[in-house]
């Protein structure tokens, strides 16, 4: 591992200019490309202290052993020679982005004498035009049955153009007049170019003047009397409207666009593309890339942008190219854009309307190729088996944890706070086991918090010691495994496990750093569980915390066993945020806002979103109130009579005990199986 002080740069060497800088390893490789609107600054930032950098960023600097930089006038010239050196270089360290070549794509070779007509897969080639992709290729090969009625442009191989031009008989699409035969001279080389493109044209979006254009022809035979003709023009004119209903209308019939949308985690990201040409989807693609630097949204979304137009210029390059987050700064990328254009290019994020409708669509198609890539690569029994082999050897276990509980804190500012569990078993979720809490701020008869003092730390205190309490409750209950005296009490009818929390975890891993796995093994050491492993997953860097050691157990970013916790640690978190939600639901739908006159729902939530909570919200004045954007004077006093007016709701108490009655609660299978929705933040959740 090098030391980035022995190649750093002398202070005043490093110019003050746009340019593109390459770190190179011991052996001359190159390991990584960026571009900067300032080299001085933008390489001074990898020469600070290493434990300040991110994990992927250290590992670059050190794996490096060399930094070079060229100098270039202005920001688009940095875009391109980055591009360029991406592509020759395919540094190791830069993301990329794993374009599925399986994809085909309806092609046009203008780059012949006399263009063809054919379904291609892979690369693209200089001098062919291309449209879609499409996701089969039969829908392509009907798409142009259906034109080459009315653009009979040539589809045979080269093989097959040759032997006719040899005997003078066309193939058989130049007997019935879907091909305009060239390879016999039935039409000169300039009248087929014409064909092919018009052919192009038409699949490009600009089909309503040329349906224009027929129609008037055959009104104009029709007048003439050329029946015949006119016949065949109208029939001419069905064949392309069914070509074009075969592509769904989504936006206005002028409107040329791309919409990209990324769905990220962590470690890897999805990308998917919607082609819109001439207001209907003529093309959808997708790929996923491995995050191996630390990267913004807008970073992804301008290596993506690289990726698609890098080889592509003229109408390949649409008018607008929507965006969920736009790269900093937007010019230069919008510059390159209308350079390979050859006109402006809008690179901008949809706010409203048809435009951000589709956007959304195209979310949640990223949203699904991410989940679809991810159960792909947890149904491997092999990979299964490999993850839980590296848990076991990272974390220093004497066999592999073929049960692993992870647990997770929610709460939207204090308020509603829950907790979930869930249950991985031979890398599977084990979704009837999954158990929600509601957090109670007590253990056993001790009052541990209560009211503003709430935090993740002492709520996994509480659900860690809540939860091996009933496990050690069940097996004083039950008798250990091996001698069990009751077999109806001890195990499950269904399949002879023991019940609900006595079969104890090999794993426990909490949602979270060093303090949150301190207070699980606190709990666990008071409650004398010394036969399970603890560990907690930080979610900003994934570091993997283990009690009492100073430094995280940093697995390697392709570790199997590093995506295993990562995937029990999201699930715990949807689980947790699903309940959440559905509490606070409750209390929203059953709270004292509900009894003012004239307030709806959007400014119930614009209410509760200010303040918080409805606590607060109650403690406001009638001036704050005031501030939420829609709440005029008169109802904001309103409010606030309603809620001076509304006692809180008392909890439900054991009149024995005193106690207030808050148990946990089983899962049932359709609320294991929620779908957590799009990616939302908890309020004050780490």
């Amino acid at each position: 591992m090098a030391d980035p002080s022995t190649y750093r740069p002398k202070p005043g060497q490093i110019p003050d200019s746009p340019g593109v800088y390459k770190f190179r390893d011991e052996h001359r490789r190159v390991i990584y490309v960026g571009k900067a609107k300032s080299l001085r600054q933008r390489l001074a930032n990898y020469f600070q202290d290493l434990a300040s950098l991110h994990p992927r960023t250290r590992s670059m600097v050190t794996t490096a052993s060399s930094v070079e930089w060229t100098v270039v006038t202005t920001e688009v010239e940095a875009l391109q020679l980055e591009y360029t050196w991406i592509k020759e270089f395919d540094p190791r360290f830069n993301v990329k982005y794993r374009d599925d070549k399986s994809y085909p794509y309806l092609a046009v070779t203008l780059n012949e004498e006399y263009p063809r007509v054919q379904v291609m897969r892979g690369a693209k080639k200089k001098g062919v035009r291309y449209f879609g992709p499409y996701g089969h290729a039969w829908a392509i090969r009907e798409t142009v049955d259906l034109m080459l009625r009315v653009f009979p442009v040539r589809t045979c191989s080269a093989g097959v153009f040759k032997n006719a031009a040899r005997t003078g008989r066309p193939c058989l699409l130049g007997y019935i007049g879907k091909c305009s035969a060239p390879c016999v001279g039935r039409v000169t080389p300039e009248e087929h170019r014409e064909l092919a493109e018009d052919f192009c044209d038409f699949m490009a979006g600009r089909t309503g003047a040329y349906l224009r254009r027929l129609e008037k022809e055959m009104a104009a035979a029709a007048e003439e009397m050329e029946y015949e003709r006119a016949a065949r023009l109208r029939d001419d004119i069905q064949a392309l409207k069914r070509a074009m209903e075969k592509s769904a209308v989504v936006l206005a019939d002028d409107t040329d666009a791309d919409l990209i949308a990324l769905a990220e985690d962590e470690l890897e990201a999805a990308v998917q593309i919607f082609h819109v040409r001439g207001g209907r989807v003529r093309g959808q693609r997708g790929w996923v890339t491995d995050k191996v630097e630390a990267v913004t949204t807008g970073d992804l979304v301008e290596h993506a942008v690289q990726q698609l137009y890098g080889e592509e210029s003229g109408d390949a390059v649409p008018k607008e190219v929507l965006v969920p987050a736009l790269p900093d700064p937007v010019a230069p990328v919008q510059a390159w854009l209308a350079e390979r254009r050859g006109s402006s290019v809008d690179l901008r994020v949809p706010q409203r309307g048809d435009k951000r409708a589709l956007m959304e669509t195209v979310q949640r198609n990223a949203q699904q190729s991410l989940v679809l890539h991810k159960t792909k690569r947890a149904s491997d029994l092999t990979t299964r088996s490999r993850a839980l082999e590296e848990i076991a050897e990272a974390l220093d276990l004497d066999s592999a944890p073929l049960r692993i509980e992870c647990f997770d804190i929610s709460h939207l500012q204090g308020d509603d706070v829950v907790a979930s569990m869930v249950v991985f078993e031979d890398g599977l979720a084990r979704k009837s086991e999954y158990r929600r809490f509601q957090i109670k701020g007590r253990v056993g008869d001790t009052q541990v918090w209560h009211g503003e003092g709430q935090d993740d730390v002492r709520s996994m205190h509480e659900v860690i010691a809540r939860r091996f309490k009933r496990y050690i409750a069940e097996k004083e209950k039950t008798g250990e495994w091996a001698e069990e005296t009751s077999p109806e009490d001890a195990l499950t009818e269904e399949d002879g496990r023991p019940k609900r929390f006595a079969y104890p975890p090999q794993l426990v891993v909490v949602d979270g750093g060093k303090p949150q796995v301190a207070a699980a093994k606190r709990a666990m050491d008071e409650l004398g569980i010394d036969d399970v492993a603890v560990c907690g997953l930080a979610k900003r860097l994934e570091e993997v915390w283990l009690p009492d050691e100073e430094d995280p157990v940093v697995l390697p970013r392709s570790s199997e066993g590093l995506y295993l916790l990562q995937r029990v640690r999201d699930e715990a978190h949807r689980f947790a945020i699903a309940y959440q939600r559905k509490k606070r639901a409750k209390r929203f739908r059953a709270g004292p806002l509900d009894a003012v006159p004239g307030l709806g729902e959007t400014r119930k939530q614009a209410l509760i979103k200010h303040f918080g909570s409805v606590k607060k919200l109650r403690s406001a004045t009638i001036e704050q109130i005031c501030e939420v954007p829609g709440i005029g004077r008169k109802t904001a006093e309103t409010i606030a009579v309603a809620l001076a007016e509304a006692a809180p709701p008392a909890p439900a108490v054991n009149t024995a005990t005193g106690e207030i009655i808050e148990e946990e609660a089983p899962v049932t299978a359709e609320a294991a199986e929620a779908p957590a929705g799009a990616v939302e933040r908890r309020g004050q959740d780490t």
